[in-house]
């Protein structure tokens, strides 16, 4: 390992500047709500890109291109159901969210939100919700984990027991040091990134193979099928694929970047910002996997890596094209997309721990120091939960994604949409929900049925909230008079 390399330098570039947002966050920290939210204080700009770096993880850069080299175009529907949720998402529950919690007494985490919303006083909803947030959220930071340890395998060539521990240093250290803000802070400048490599590398793969017209012949040549949007197209498949867009209105990483919106009129323009990035981080994470298969097809010789794993295409991509220095800037977007993520996650997870347990039942009378020192442990204990669950170097990124995706999206998605637009939900209909949700999306797994369990499981969760809601008493005066406030002050916003 010659750590005097250019791209190995670049890297350690790139590493020390995420740590020093973490310092520098870590002296604008002052109370608990500072560091789960940043005081509610992100800008339009910040907040879209925050949210849109928070939401792709590794996955844009290793698991949608490696499913594209791997089945072709087809494998595009989770792009396109992708779009239309995360564009729901903004459009329909970012402005409600963010000003129904600040009422509800200023709830800083999804389970504080469903506990005031529906007056639970015996906080079954908070110790039900931060649970599956636990739950859900080791096996998605797992993830993330996978993901680093697959780049730093290949850059530094190391073990990947080794590669993990590298991967996860920096992101905990920031994550630690800094809270929302350094996440937030760090999102940005990563986003960017990640927005530049996407854009410029599959340019240079296209004029690797001689154009467009050349690239997608290659591409024919190797598999007509390749073409085909319909390759093997089932409904069962289409919808499966499509399904991923539900997921968005239940993860509450990307949830408690509105909820940290300095007020409901930034959301506009944050919304046009995050789907411009969105749309572009795709279009180029898809089209580095698609026609790689082209650039592979034409230099056989070099295809051995992402043969034996897909996932591997836009880092050999990156290594191969371009000048060390280059493929370093190109190579930090994948670590850039790593850590936006996952800090994010352990952030949701420690803010779980300390409000919703700690603060919730052990010390209601916790100071602010106190609660944001058990944050910062909460973060490294689940990140070390994470590295375990991690270990196993056969692990595939998009299918740790997908099966934690699709535990949030059932659980809370249902939920937090019904809490936002139906006034008669009450507290039971909330719980039945979630439980029917996330256990749906358990037992489905182990059906293998074809169907993503994210259909069954937004399916079911929405019938037992209705259901179990309407069967119970309606909700207090005082729930109904805070729905149609809300409401109120929506519409005369103008959001």
């Amino acid at each position: 390992m010659d750590l005097t390399s250019p791209l190995h330098i670049t890297f350690a570039i790139y590493i020390l500047g995420m740590v020093g947002i973490g310092f520098a966050a870590w002296y604008y920290t002052r109370s608990f709500d500072d560091y789960i939210l940043g005081g509610r204080s992100l800008g339009s700009f910040v907040t879209a890109l925050s949210a849109g770096a928070s939401d792709m993880s590794g996955w844009l850069l290793l698991g949608l291109p490696g499913a594209l080299f791997a089945s072709g175009i087809s494998e595009a529907w989770i792009a396109v159901g992708l779009v239309i949720g995360a564009w729901a998402n903004w459009r329909y529950v970012a402005a409600p969210l963010r000003l129904y919690t600040e009422r509800s007494q200023n709830a800083l985490t999804l389970p504080d939100y469903f506990t005031h919303r529906f007056e639970d006083r015996a906080k079954v909803l908070r110790i039900v919700s931060a649970a599956i947030i636990l739950v859900f959220f080791a096996v998605y930071c797992a993830s993330g984990i996978v993901a680093g340890a697959r780049l730093f395998e290949s850059v530094f060539d190391v073990p990947y027991a080794q590669a993990m521990w590298y991967g996860a240093a920096a992101t905990i250290l920031y994550t630690f040091l800094g809270g929302f803000l350094a996440v937030s802070w760090t999102d940005t400048v990563q986003a960017s990134l990640m927005i530049f490599a996407l854009v410029l590398t599959p340019i240079f793969v296209i004029i690797g193979t001689g154009g467009p017209a050349e690239s997608l012949a290659l591409v024919e040549q190797v598999n007509p099928a390749n073409l085909d949007f319909f390759k093997g197209a089932t409904l069962v498949g289409v919808v499966s694929l499509l399904a991923w867009g539900l997921g968005y209105v239940g993860q509450p990483h990307i949830l408690a970047r509105f909820m940290a919106a300095e007020s409901v009129r930034t959301i506009p323009a944050a919304r046009r910002i995050a789907m411009t990035w969105m749309v572009l981080c795709l279009a180029g994470a898809m089209a580095v996997g698609f026609f790689g298969i082209a650039w592979f097809q034409a230099h056989p010789d070099k295809a051995a890596a992402v043969t034996a794993n897909p996932e591997r295409v836009f880092i050999e991509l990156s290594t191969l094209l371009f000048n060390p220095w280059i493929a370093g800037i190109l190579l930090s977007a994948i670590l850039a997309a790593v850590m936006s993520t996952l800090s994010c996650q352990l952030l949701v997870c420690s803010s779980a721990i300390t409000e919703d347990f700690y603060k919730g039942f052990l010390r209601p009378g916790a100071g602010q120091a106190e609660l944001v020192w058990v944050g910062r442990l909460a973060v490294l204990g689940v990140a070390l939960l994470a590295i375990w669950l991690a270990a196993d170097p056969d692990s595939r990124v998009l299918g740790l994604v997908s099966y934690a995706w699709a535990g949030f999206g059932a659980a809370f998605g249902p939920v937090v949409v019904l809490s936002l637009f139906w006034k008669r939900m009450t507290r039971n209909g909330a719980l039945a929900g979630m439980l029917v949700g996330a256990a749906t999306v358990i037992g489905w797994k182990q059906l293998g049925t074809g169907l993503y369990e994210m259909v069954p499981g937004v399916a079911f969760a929405a019938l037992a909230i209705v259901v179990v809601s309407r069967l119970g008493r309606p909700p207090s005066p005082a729930m109904e008079g805070m729905f149609d406030s809300v409401q109120g002050e929506l519409r005369r916003s103008g959001v």
